[in-house]
């Protein structure tokens, strides 16, 4: 029996996991956390919308029916494609041979190239982070509460997001609605409300990847909530002061980072040429070039189409991991593998609790 092993609990791993839950094959899935997470509910966590228990869900449990699934809890170190051997943890090194390899990894946090950035801009890939970010907003107002000095009670309260993408909208979103209505009248001697919410778009206009009209809907939705948005403002620098926009600065002591990711750093090992993302091009199988047994999905996939590259959203990994696994199934019977084709469905921001925009595609 032919021993499948996934790189990866997220998404796309799990979808080809569960597509081959009646395959003649053994599945491994290794993991360096041992529960799946729900990455588009991460902003909700870190503005104390929902527990960390409400978006993560153990992997083991998500398997405990599927009999021809195994999880390794554990993070991978390198991968030796001659040898075809996946080794698990730096200390020991535990091999972990396999047939058929699908590497979902995903990816992390891009401060683009200035690393040192990071112990003030908290990024918001990770549970850890997302509770890293609601830790310091509500102990920005715990210390402004104290704090009679007007000028350090706004720099306590001064929340500055940086990228105007789905993810800084969402959260720039989240962290008004929570000053303005959550935290009303559980203070004494300041406003929540009073709090300001700052979001700083490098580009001309935010959600570039929506219509104009739906960005500039949007863009209306922040303001209404009474927050700021920069737009064409680039950071130069995230120090303790705050984050400086050129000659300007605007003084906080909380920044979070929503502007850039890069896939997984284990994708540079696998020996293929990456883009500077740090995703590598696959075959229209989505299997690694020269390894029809390797595939790489999701956010660590440089997958080209007549539109461009593929966005880094769960919707094309879990479509590629089902992909993956129908192809696996096919060889078992010696059919013929077919491409993967995406079905965009359409894209969704939330902005607070009752607004949203939508840009849907014409279903066939």
């Amino acid at each position: 029996m032919q021993h499948v092993v996934i790189i990866g609990g997220g998404f796309g791993g799990l979808a080809a996991a569960k597509a081959l839950a009646r395959a003649p094959v053994r599945v491994t899935i290794i993991d360096r956390t041992n529960h799946h997470l729900f990455q588009p509910l991460l902003y909700q966590v870190a503005t104390a919308g929902l527990s960390p228990a409400q978006i993560a869900a153990p992997i083991r449990s998500v398997f405990k029916r599927q009999k021809n699934v195994d999880v390794i809890l554990g993070e991978v170190v390198g991968i030796d494609m001659a040898t075809r051997v996946v080794r698990v943890d730096a200390a020991s090194e535990i091999p972990v041979p396999y047939d058929r390899l699908i590497i979902a990894v995903g990816a992390c946090t891009s401060y683009f190239g200035h690393d040192d950035w990071a112990p003030y801009a908290t990024g918001l890939k990770s549970l850890d982070e997302a509770v890293e970010i609601r830790r310091r907003v509500l102990v920005a107002f715990e210390q402004a509460e104290r704090i009679a000095d007007p000028a350090e009670r706004a720099r306590l309260c001064t929340f500055v997001v940086i990228g105007g993408g789905p993810t800084g909208v969402e959260l720039a979103g989240a962290l008004a609605e929570l000053a303005r209505f959550a935290l009303r009248d559980e203070f004494r001697h300041i406003d929540p409300a009073d709090a300001k919410v700052i979001l700083v778009e490098g580009g001309p206009r935010i959600l570039a990847s929506f219509s104009e009209a739906l960005s500039a809907s949007a863009l209306r939705q922040l303001e209404d909530l009474g927050v700021q948005v920069l737009l064409g403002e680039r950071v130069t620098a995230i120090d303790a002061a705050g984050v400086h926009l050129g000659p300007r600065l605007i003084a906080t002591e909380t920044v979070m980072w929503a502007a850039g990711v890069r896939a997984n750093p284990l994708v540079a090992q696998l020996g293929a040429p990456v883009d500077r993302g740090g995703r590598v091009a696959v075959d229209v199988d989505c299997s690694l070039p020269g390894q029809p047994d390797v595939f790489v999905i999701g956010d660590a996939a440089a997958f080209k189409t007549d539109d461009g590259l593929l966005p880094g959203v769960s919707p094309v990994a879990m479509q590629q991991g089902r992909l993956v696994a129908a192809n696996l199934k096919r060889d078992l019977k010696g059919e013929p593998r077919r491409p993967f084709r995406y079905r965009d469905k359409g894209s969704m921001a939330t902005i607070g609790r009752r607004r949203a925009i939508a840009q849907t595609r014409r279903m066939s």
